[in-house]
């Protein structure tokens, strides 16, 4: 299974939503992908994507209000972590372009895992108001690409056999 894209936007009540949704199969045991993605205070697994990251306040990395900051710019909490349904969400509180305040009024997060045939699948997908949904959805897309691809990279090579 390769990635998957769905971009839309999608009618609320009386405002319309962005989203993002992007899915990705590993070929890697659920345990050892859940311990790796669900660390909010260690993506070591895309270096290429995150230069750095910055744990903010007193709240470890599964607890609900932790705080980081990624690449210097973007600002996120953590919302949710259940474990048992290897699922977590989280917001981004401020950031560059289009996810500056106050043109993003809420962005929510949602990373979860769930048992494949050949390993584990990856869903990572979003939902926000802005004041340009387009903007936003442009923006968020090639990160999550580049960080699921990343983590796929990363986890499978691991995966390999010494030779």
């Amino acid at each position: 299974m390769g990635l998957y894209l769905n971009n839309s936007i999608r009618q609320c009540g009386r405002c319309a939503m962005g989203s993002c949704y992007h899915t990705i199969e590993i070929q890697a045991p659920m345990k050892k992908v859940w311990a790796t993605v669900s660390d909010f205070h260690n993506m070591h697994w895309a270096p290429e994507v995150v230069s750095s990251l910055a744990k903010l306040g007193g709240k470890n990395n599964h607890q609900v209000g932790a705080k980081r900051v990624l690449n210097d710019d973007i600002h996120e909490t953590l919302t949710g972590f259940d474990a048992k349904n290897h699922s977590f969400s989280y917001i981004i509180d401020h950031g560059p372009g289009p996810l500056a305040k106050p043109l993003l009024q809420s962005y929510n997060a949602n990373v979860t895992l769930t048992a494949s045939e050949h390993g584990t699948t990856v869903e990572w997908a979003s939902s926000f108001q802005s004041a340009n949904d387009e903007e936003v959805a442009e923006f968020c897309n090639p990160i999550y690409i580049a960080l699921l691809t990343a983590l796929k990279n990363s986890l499978e090579q691991a995966e390999l056999p010494a030779l």
